[in-house]
């Protein structure tokens, strides 16, 4: 089974990789920090797939990164499981999901299973309102992370979760939810395959 780390440029995929991995791939808060995709291969409790981290996508792509990422565009599209991450601290991280999505649809891959990860909540701060004042309208800029996941993020068909891949934030429950999808996928594909060994709690 194959697992791609996509998202908008930026949004943290190497950091979650590493720690998912537990080794080190090159992971710096700046553009590009990643120019080709990494490849590992990832046990979460008893059962062995293939992690793949891959450049960040944007929306204008700069010509010297274009056959990197015709590279990432093959990961994708060979996955089985997408994890889209998401900077959920940036101020326009609607529109880097647009982007995204856009992108997905035109490589024929947005039918994928896919898992929404809001990362960065450690460093997402929402504007507040005065009790008494009523005279401000309340805007996605004062939205809590208790508000947005009751937005549309509550009512899309892939499955969701916030975690800080750089705090190790809601990681266990991250790496439950990528096991379900990935047992899933693994049962569809070797219906006669029981595991080869127990499962086990790290």
């Amino acid at each position: 089974v194959r697992v791609a780390l996509i998202g908008y440029n930026n949004v943290g995929k190497s950091t979650l990789m590493n720690v998912i991995s537990k080794r080190d791939v090159f992971a710096e808060n700046k553009l590009f920090a990643t120019l080709d995709t990494t490849v590992r291969k990832v046990v979460i409790k008893n059962l062995p797939f293939l992690m793949t981290d891959t450049v960040g996508f944007i929306r204008k792509l700069p010509t010297q990164l274009v056959e990197s990422f015709k590279s990432t565009l093959d990961e994708v599209r060979e996955a089985d499981l997408l994890l889209h991450v998401v900077d959920i601290s940036h101020p326009n991280f609607e529109d880097h999901i647009a982007s995204v999505n856009i992108i997905l649809d035109e490589i024929k891959s947005a039918g994928k299973p896919t898992l929404m990860v809001f990362n960065k909540i450690d460093a997402y701060v929402h504007e507040t309102i005065d009790e008494d004042d009523l005279v401000t309208e309340k805007t996605k800029a004062h939205y809590t992370l208790d508000d947005w996941k009751n937005t549309w993020m509550s009512d899309i068909e892939q499955q969701s979760i916030f975690i800080s891949a750089l705090n190790k934030e809601n990681l266990e429950d991250f790496k439950t939810q990528v096991y379900n999808e990935v047992k899933k996928i693994h049962i569809q594909r070797f219906p006669y395959n029981s595991f080869l060994y127990d499962e086990y709690v790290e």
